[in-house]
């Protein structure tokens, strides 16, 4: 298994798991490779470093110690707090689709009870619904997020 340290043309940095570098050659040839972030594939393979087992190597326990410490980052990065932010909003509200015009002017006069809702609305339909007041915000998601892992 091979883990690159990858980044799109718009500065995301991510990291990608490959089977081998030829199976990363082949996805990125495809444009299966994606920006997690904004879903960009122009993607680089960034320099790293290689892992060698040395003989004189921590001990096991000292090794796991280690790893599990730097996982968790001291500071997540601007992407990841993105990232973790869209997923509380997935999270926390109902995705109500075509019909979020609608669901928000509902709410906005009393007719609905009000919840947190996202989907999707025209340019025209954010606009009319700024004017009526109704405060709307854009939310790109990205296609990672919108769909299940396998």
């Amino acid at each position: 298994m091979k883990v690159l340290n990858l980044r799109c043309a718009h500065g995301h940095g991510f990291e990608g798991w490959f089977a081998s570098n030829e199976a990363f050659d082949s996805q990125l040839a495809s444009g299966l490779v994606e920006c997690p972030v904004c879903g960009d594939t122009a993607i680089v393979k960034l320099l790293s470093a290689p892992r060698l087992n040395l003989g004189n190597a921590k001990a096991p326990q000292e090794a796991v110690a280690t790893a599990a410490s730097s996982v968790v980052p001291a500071e997540l990065s601007p992407e990841a707090r993105w990232m973790r932010a869209v997923r509380e909003v997935l999270a926390k509200t109902e995705d109500v689709g075509e019909r979020f015009a609608d669901e928000a002017r509902k709410m906005h006069y009393g007719e609905a009870q009000e919840r947190g809702i996202r989907g999707q609305a025209t340019l025209e339909q954010t606009e009319a619904l700024l004017d009526e007041g109704i405060a709307v915000m854009a939310l790109p998601i990205p296609a990672a997020l919108k769909e299940t892992l396998q």
